[in-house]
């Protein structure tokens, strides 16, 4: 993830990241869990749950998030649905720029997927990281693939500060 520190939202409470002896940004593993139990909180009921995403970690390096991809989720041939896929990359993306600036509001302004190989239903782990940042624009990365690490797309995003 770009170098910078994640605030973390505790009860209105903004915690900060511990340094490291080599200077990077290290979040107290507490606080990133009650960071990503708000986060699944603040998305009940939206887009969000509706798909099925799960947080699973976040670093100061990567979000992951995932997905228990079931027949709902399948297109006619079988496979993980385009949509479900790039649903999930513009999510993963999302949070990770949500995570870097807590206290902004940010939308997508721009999606590329490059669908790699198709995807099955059963679990899927998609891996955000942010790329770049001003203090209007963000750029992030994001990649989904199956529990087995089979690589099934790679998204990239531009995010607007709003």
């Amino acid at each position: 993830m770009v170098q910078g520190k994640i605030d973390l939202l505790k009860g209105g409470e903004v915690l900060t990241q511990s340094k490291l002896d080599n200077g990077q940004q290290q979040p107290n593993p507490t606080d990133v869990t009650v960071y990503l139990e708000q986060m699944e909180q603040a998305a009940q009921g939206t887009f969000w749950t509706y798909l099925g995403c799960k947080m699973e970690r976040l670093t100061d390096q990567e979000l992951v998030i995932s997905l228990d991809a079931q027949p709902h989720h399948l297109n006619v041939i079988g496979i993980v649905h385009g949509g479900v896929i790039s649903s999930l990359l513009d999510n993963a993306m999302g949070a990770a720029v949500m995570a870097l600036r807590p206290h902004e509001k940010v939308v997508t302004t721009n999606l590329n997927v490059h669908f790699v190989s198709p995807l099955k239903a059963g679990k899927l782990i998609v891996k955000a990281s942010v790329l770049h940042q001003t203090r209007k624009s963000i750029t992030a990365q994001a990649t989904v693939s199956d529990q087995e690490g089979t690589l099934g797309s790679i998204g990239t995003g531009s995010f607007r500060v709003i």
